[in-house]
């Protein structure tokens, strides 16, 4: 970590050079003003290919245990965006494309950045000593780095834990709902990043949890079927009970990062506790969105988290909760004009 590498990696995350035809960035999926994510039930890459999943916001990911939804072998931003994890990664990724870079590509794409004098220049305070500083194992460490570097810590929620300010009523409810029996929120998202995979220097041990929650049971079979190639870390490993597991995202400005879950097929805060109060999803097959190949009772998905229970909650638990998940959201994060794009004046 230096404040050159996290500079370059600033500027290599806003940068449509950094693709395979010159017209995406990787912050194209990842918008400041939506903490790092895009909007969208899934993220589209650079050939307007559609990826399977929703846009995971990279604020505080320093602190994670593992990378994207369902990898656990993905340990680090390095690892994440290397080129040896072409499958899965952005810059490489070929199914689906994201970033568009390839064998045919690379050269050019370097080309753009060892002819351009601002970049001689930023490579060279970020890798010192380095002949050739521009290549893409630097530019991994750089964005890695910026990732890594994008903080934060100025919430409502953090301001009332550092006692500057108080909670609302509802706020308050819905705090102690969430670290209740009733709710169990705090289950999943129960550390200081509100999700179960934390990594800090000092931790003793990392635990790598990911989750089937009922999302899906295609067919009500034995097998818990999820959609392809949407199945969580079992197309990772092909067993049985990893079917539909995925990691627990941080809840951390979860405000403004819908919609929700790893298909963004909830749009909204209330319909996640809905989801979540009734112990999974039913869909019926007169769906029209989801029904005809997605038909099946998540309640009853034999590979459902026992974390997972149907729980009593109210309406007006209900908006306590979401009161209280508002106070998350750190809207000096949102506009920080450390995290924003350089080349907008």
């Amino acid at each position: 970590m230096s404040e050159a590498k996290f500079q370059l990696g600033r500027f290599l995350f806003y940068d449509k050079k950094l693709s395979g035809d010159g017209t995406f960035a990787c912050a194209n999926c990842h918008l400041q003003n939506l903490a790092f994510t895009d909007g969208k039930k899934v993220s589209v890459g650079a050939t307007g290919q559609n990826t399977p999943r929703n846009a995971p916001s990279i604020v505080n990911s320093a602190y994670h245990a593992t990378y994207t939804w369902a990898r656990p072998d993905l340990t680090s931003l390095e690892l994440q965006l290397d080129i040896a994890n072409q499958a899965a990664g952005p810059l490489f990724g070929a199914n689906p494309v994201e970033m568009g870079i390839n064998s045919a590509n690379t050269a050019a794409v370097l080309q753009r950045f060892q002819a351009d004098a601002n970049y001689q220049r930023l490579f060279l305070d970020a890798f010192p000593g380095e002949a050739n500083p521009i290549n893409f194992v630097n530019i991994i460490k750089a964005i890695a780095t910026f990732e890594r570097g994008v903080l934060s810590g100025g919430s409502k929620f953090d301001l009332y834990q550092r006692g500057q300010v108080t909670l609302t009523a509802s706020e308050e409810r819905g705090r102690i709902l969430f670290s209740s029996e009733q709710a169990e929120c705090f289950h999943c998202h129960g550390s200081f990043n509100f999700n179960d995979q934390v990594n800090y220097q000092g931790i003793r041990f990392i635990e790598k949890l990911f989750h089937n929650t009922g999302l899906y049971n295609i067919g009500d079979t034995s097998a818990g079927l999820f959609p392809a190639p949407n199945r969580g870390v079992f197309e990772q490993t092909g067993v049985a009970k990893d079917m539909g597991a995925f990691r627990a995202p941080s809840l951390l400005n979860i405000e403004v990062t819908g919609p929700y879950m790893h298909d963004g097929t909830i749009a909204t805060l209330e319909g996640v506790l809905d989801f979540y109060a009734s112990g999974g999803r039913y869909i019926p097959p007169a769906d029209p969105v989801l029904g005809i190949c997605c038909a099946g009772d998540g309640r009853n998905n034999p590979f459902k988290d026992p974390l997972i229970p149907a729980i009593n909650l109210g309406v007006q638990d209900k908006a306590d909760i979401v009161a209280f998940l508002k106070t998350l959201t750190d809207t000096t994060l949102l506009t920080n004009p450390r995290y924003a794009n350089p080349f907008v004046p």
